[in-house]
């Protein structure tokens, strides 16, 4: 399938969310739950909610990376696919005044919402910028810690992503990642599915193919942390798909 087309899909499904036109990333699963339900379903506490604005929680996460990231005073960190800034709020309060916390997204719209956000709740440690996962605009190894959520699964060239991660990150600097991967090939209904792309499934790489792509970038002790499995319908075969959203920890 074109990256084109995908890439189009996916912007227009996450501004129809930033402009509150719709709540779930995925409106066929059927969730019912509020997003802040969803957020602590996935593994954000309560606590970590209460202390960022609440208009950034939008239940759109697989995991939260921010819990295990080991984010230090000072530091810079860098999100792939911020959307709202929930991860990137949560990483500026770990990070503290002398850090930055910089949120990258590709639907403009998420952007200003974040950026609107930042400023009405007087963040000045943090930052969002416009722009591709796969052409990230930030200088070479300028951030000591990557993480992302539930949002590399959504690009075609999951490579091109981790090779920028990986020169973004000064040595010796972290990746931290939740998204979601499959246990087995995905049918080909699913893949050329775009609505399934914009639902986070149909980009899903097998979890060894993922993990090899992330060693192949030049990542060091690449280790799954956390792994939790969902299951798929193939509505034509009647069949299921498991899927695993797992959390992933490297090295550079």
């Amino acid at each position: 399938m074109e990256e084109k087309k995908i890439k189009e899909t996916v912007k227009g499904r996450y501004a129809q969310i930033a402009r509150q036109d719709q709540e779930s990333c995925c409106p066929s699963c059927g969730c019912e739950a509020s997003p802040l339900t969803q957020a602590e379903a996935v593994g954000y506490s309560r606590k970590d909610l209460a202390d960022i604005p609440e208009e950034t929680v939008m239940g759109l996460g697989c995991g939260n990376p921010t819990a295990i990231a080991e984010l230090k005073t000072g530091e810079v960190v860098l999100d792939l696919g911020s959307g709202a800034g929930v991860d990137v709020f949560l990483a500026a309060n770990k990070v503290g005044p002398t850090g930055k916390a910089i949120g990258i997204d590709m639907t403009r719209e998420m952007v200003d919402k974040a950026k609107g956000i930042a400023i009405s709740h007087g963040y000045h440690n943090v930052e969002f910028r416009l722009g591709e996962m796969e052409r990230l605009p930030v200088e070479d190894e300028s951030v000591n810690a990557i993480i992302s959520n539930c949002v590399i699964n959504l690009s075609p060239d999951k490579a091109k992503v981790f090779r920028e991660a990986y020169r973004a990150l000064k040595p010796g600097g972290r990746l931290t990642v939740s998204d979601v991967v499959s246990e087995g090939v995905l049918p080909d209904e699913i893949r050329a599915d775009l609505d399934a792309w914009a639902c986070c499934i149909a980009g899903a790489l097998e979890q060894q193919e993922y993990l090899e792509v992330i060693i192949r970038a030049g990542f060091e002790g690449v280790e799954v942390v956390s792994s939790r499995e969902f299951y798929i319908g193939d509505k034509v075969n009647q069949t299921k798909g498991k899927l695993l959203s797992i959390t992933v920890k490297a090295y550079k």
